[in-house]
């Protein structure tokens, strides 16, 4: 036991460092960026607008909290790139660690070995955790002092380590003998005079809850990790109620036959049974009745939802009417579109029964003043150091092309500021990027001017002529801009000749 748990503690470790350090697109979301009323702030939490939506998430969060909600759906609908999957993970981040919070693709689904139906069912209880209660007996103080004798000699006893533990409390002082394997335990978890103490009588683990604060001075050499606690009062020797918590598709993987405990570390877990299932409900059913657990409804998050097909959406429509059931929350930013795996259009691409069923909210597109905060806290993310004018350069290419292709430009841009060994972005670098890396636009344009110069060409004269009609928009960098009047040597569309 105590093995597992110095390797559990050491990949904890691992994880903080991986999430401190590697940057993702949605990293800087902390939270929704709500007071303690659910009114929006601004920007607040890595959030920026989206006011409504944001407060129709936090109402969403505050049901789950509370237990109000379950078998619900939720549904974020907008435009591609007004911030849907930005509000699921600050959802997921007010909610914290202790709700389950389940994120997949609809696109997923579809390239697993399980059965679409059955990778579903697994999201569905993975995403629903069960609290189980238990009272445990417990050694907890401050270490006093640790003595450790090791027998010399010849014979049986030779090497073995013998010794004793003096632990106290704000009442009371007790002095404990130690064993070989106790001696071993303390050592791995590098126990001294001063610390604080538990151990758990049935299996032996030694946890560290921290440092006293009545032995703690200003020059003891301590680790940043290092906690200064108090020094426990009462009784050294009680009863104490410890919370597990798991999921349901933790519970079927162990109870399953075929996959059992090792599958939860390989992730193949196979199919398992609705025999297995069912049984396990019903224990879980009894043991809440009979008060020794609580259910914790969390969330499913699927992102791309209109890529499921009708069977999926089938599937959906009863999963949700079950007792043991997460909220669910569905993202898109599709308009009119086919139901996949039929040949009915409907909004969103989801069937009207089961869009009938859904709470919605929607994204607006941002506003420019927005667009430059966002720009802002992902140029803080990424610790970029932007001039204003290469800050004004972003944002009006982010609102000419797309938020996202903004954001991208930000990191190029960078590169190639240190590059010139420069510690400040300036517009020149961005200008660069722009040349370099092209957006949608522009991409379109290209293709439509050289489509008969491809492989393969299925656009005839008709649309070649609209493409070019459609694509003449100015570039954000184009000289009759005012503000950038002197990017005129730029190109604003693909040239074959580079």
């Amino acid at each position: 036991m105590d093995k597992f748990s110095s390797l559990s503690t050491k990949f904890e470790e691992i994880r903080d460092f991986t999430r401190v350090e590697r940057i993702g697109a949605h990293s800087h979301i902390r939270g929704l960026g709500l007071n303690d009323l659910l009114e929006p702030k601004e920007v607040s939490q890595g959030m920026v607008g989206q006011l409504q939506a944001r407060k129709a998430a936090g109402i969403i969060v505050q049901m789950i909290r509370e237990g109000r909600i379950a078998g619900r759906a939720v549904l974020i609908a907008g435009q591609p790139g007004t911030g849907k999957t930005a509000l699921a993970m600050g959802m997921a981040q007010a909610l914290g660690s202790e709700t389950p919070f389940t994120k997949i693709a609809g696109s997923e689904l579809f390239s697993l070995e399980l059965s679409k139906t059955e990778a579903l069912n697994q999201a569905f209880r993975r995403s629903i955790g069960v609290r189980m209660k238990e009272e445990v007996e417990i050694i907890e103080g401050e270490v006093v002092e640790i003595q450790v004798d090791r027998q010399v000699g010849s014979g049986p006893m030779t090497g073995k380590k013998s010794g004793k533990i003096i632990l106290k409390t704000t009442d009371m002082e007790t002095v404990y003998e130690l064993g070989n394997k106790m001696i071993d335990s303390l050592a791995r978890e590098n126990v001294s005079a001063g610390d604080v103490i538990s151990i758990d009588k049935s299996t032996g683990k030694v946890t560290k809850l921290g440092h006293s604060f009545s032995k703690s001075r200003d020059y003891d050499a301590m680790g940043s990790a290092t906690r200064i606690v108090q020094c426990p009062e009462g009784e050294i020797q009680r009863m104490k109620e410890v919370v597990h918590q798991v999921t349901l598709h933790e519970i079927d993987v162990i109870n399953s036959r075929q996959q059992g405990f090792l599958a939860l570390f390989s992730g193949d877990t196979g199919e398992i049974k609705n025999e297995i299932r069912e049984q396990i409900d019903e224990r879980i059913t009894d043991w809440i009745e009979q008060g020794k657990a609580e259910l914790v409804p969390g969330v499913l998050f699927i992102d791309e939802v209109h890529m499921l097909d009708i069977e999926c959406f089938a599937f959906l429509s009863r999963a949700l009417e079950s007792e043991m059931a997460p909220v669910l929350v569905m993202a898109t930013n599709r308009g009119f579109t086919r139901i996949r795996g039929t040949n009915y259009r409907a909004p969103h691409g989801i069937p009207i029964d089961l869009l009938d069923r859904l709470l919605i909210i929607a994204t607006k597109p941002y506003s420019e003043k927005e667009l430059k905060q966002i720009i802002q806290i992902r140029c803080e993310e990424e610790d970029v150091n932007l001039t204003d004018d290469a800050l004004s350069l972003l944002t009006t290419i982010g609102m000419e092309t797309s938020l996202r292709y903004a954001m991208y430009t930000i990191t190029s841009a960078a590169l190639i500021c240190a590059k010139r060994r420069s510690t400040q972005v300036e517009t020149e670098d961005v200008k660069k990027s722009y040349s370099l890396f092209v957006d949608a636009k522009r991409s379109t344009q290209f293709l439509h001017e050289y489509q008969r110069e491809y492989l393969f060409n299925e656009v005839d004269d008709e649309e070649v002529g609209m493409g070019r009609r459609s694509s003449t928009s100015k570039s954000p960098l184009d000289p009759s801009k005012e503000e950038f009047h002197s990017v005129s040597e730029l190109p604003t569309s693909m040239d074959m000749s580079n």
